[in-house]
């Protein structure tokens, strides 16, 4: 964590050994057969479900969950699998309560959906213990397509292509594959090594050699990808930070929250974690909650939101902002920082009152300071070093279609492209369109 171990407020151990363990337990524990069984008698089974338009990889949910119901999850993992081949994850990560579950019927009549995350969960998880991977590679093509980057877009293109029977070199700049869903999501929710199991699992497709530790521009620039390879597929994701741009941000204690995330995921040992006393995560989306959350859980006394505008706008779901709460963090919003204060270290933090005008937000110039050993920026990531010769949109790769950029022969997908709404399963859907559309090209006399 950069610039937080010479804090002297910062500091590992703040729990007694045991609590690491429970702290940091499973969110949402598995269903049982029996529960799962008693869940899905709930269906009603729609025929024009609304569940399935709400989810963005189109699960036939009503199916799968009929398939659990006669007492066969191994099937109902299939049903997923083949819309959404990281369904597992995203049964534990996606934000249910806002999609699929808040369209289902039983949410609109009784205020009680289905959990549909859950049961999938149960399905998918019923197959993986099994060993089993349930799709058999189409033959050879001999053609070549070259996925930059290992997290969910780029997995889910990669399987999708080499089920194809494409041959597949994925590059990824870290040295574990898996993207936001290894090192970026909070530990609570993906417990035992979950993201890691899941890709060693999607990669017994077969035709798909990973190559970790390559980054584009390092080694591997975009001309050279494209000569060498029939199609590229671009899902590098928001390796940039926002910065604060205020007085005092490079004050020791002040870090990124998703570095911060990282570290804490890819630890063997929590209660060597350095955390600080009195904790503050600047912004209003689900990695604010994480980094809030997971601090409060590594033994921080007091961990404060705080967000510019209102509860409202925040990106985080309300069941989120809920658990929140509910871990002993304090979400203050209409307040944006000021200044960060303190003699090399970060002591304290000033933020002014803000409000909503027909013009925009502004400061009312009112202002107040929360105390702060540790400040964990979370006000969204940018596009870094994206290649010079692609059009960017909104400060993304602009992309048309199923994720055709403006360079023949390349497509992109994931939280680098513009349009997408930053979600693991949204970036699943992006990955597995581009790669039919890659496919089709490559196959179909459509070869950009």
């Amino acid at each position: 964590m950069p610039n937080s171990q010479m804090t002297p407020g910062i500091a590992p151990g703040r729990l007694p050994g045991q609590l690491y363990q429970e702290n940091f337990s499973d969110l949402h524990p598995p269903y049982q057969p029996h529960e799962a069984a008693v869940a899905a008698d709930r269906c009603y089974f729609c025929h024009d479900a609304p569940c399935v338009t709400a989810c963005p990889t189109e699960i036939d949910i009503p199916l799968f969950i009929r398939q659990i119901q006669t007492g066969t999850p191994e099937e109902a993992a299939k049903t997923i699998l083949t819309q959404n081949i990281l369904g597992g994850m995203c049964a534990r990560v996606c934000p249910t309560e806002t999609l699929c579950e808040q369209a289902c019927v039983r949410e609109v009549a009784e205020g009680k959906p289905v959990e549909i995350g859950r049961l999938q969960r149960f399905a998918t998880d019923t197959l993986m213990d099994a060993g089993q991977h349930p799709f058999a590679r189409a033959p050879e093509t001999g053609r070549r397509v070259a996925v930059v980057g290992a997290g969910p877009a780029g997995l889910a293109c990669a399987h999708r292509l080499a089920l194809h029977g494409h041959k597949v070199d994925l590059l990824d700049a870290r040295p574990k594959a898996g993207g936001l869903n290894e090192f970026g999501i909070a530990a609570y929710k993906t417990v035992n090594h979950f993201a890691e199991r899941e890709v060693a699992w999607l990669l017994q497709i077969g035709g798909i050699t990973l190559h970790a530790g390559r980054a584009l521009g390092q080694g591997a620039s975009l001309d050279a990808l494209r000569e060498d390879y029939d199609a590229v597929f671009l899902g590098i994701g928001l390796s940039g930070v926002n910065a604060l741009r205020v007085e005092g941000e490079d004050h020791n204690g002040v870090a990124n929250a998703v570095e911060f995330i990282a570290g804490l995921r890819q630890a063997e040992d929590l209660s060597a974690l350095p955390v600080g006393r009195n904790v503050v995560v600047i912004g209003g989306g689900m990695t604010a909650i994480d980094a809030a959350v997971q601090s409060k859980l590594l033994g921080a006394q007091t961990v404060t939101i705080a967000y510019r505008r209102g509860r409202d706008r925040m990106s985080a779901s309300g069941f989120e902002q809920d658990l929140a709460a509910s871990k002993g963090v304090r979400i203050v919003t209409n307040a944006r920082p000021v200044r960060v204060i303190g003699n090399g270290a970060a002591r304290e933090v000033e933020f002014e009152y803000t409000e909503e005008t027909a013009e925009g937000l502004r400061g009312t110039g009112e202002t107040f300071h929360i105390a702060a050993d540790q400040v964990l920026k979370a006000i969204g990531q940018t596009l870094d070093a994206a290649p010079a010769n692609l059009t960017l949109e909104g400060g993304k790769i602009a992309i048309t279609g199923a994720g055709r950029t403006s360079l023949p022969g390349v497509w992109a997908g994931g939280d680098c492209a513009a349009g997408g709404d930053d979600l693991t399963v949204t970036a699943v859907a992006e990955g597995r369109d581009a790669a039919e559309d890659i496919h089709a090209a490559l196959t179909g006399g459509d070869r950009p």
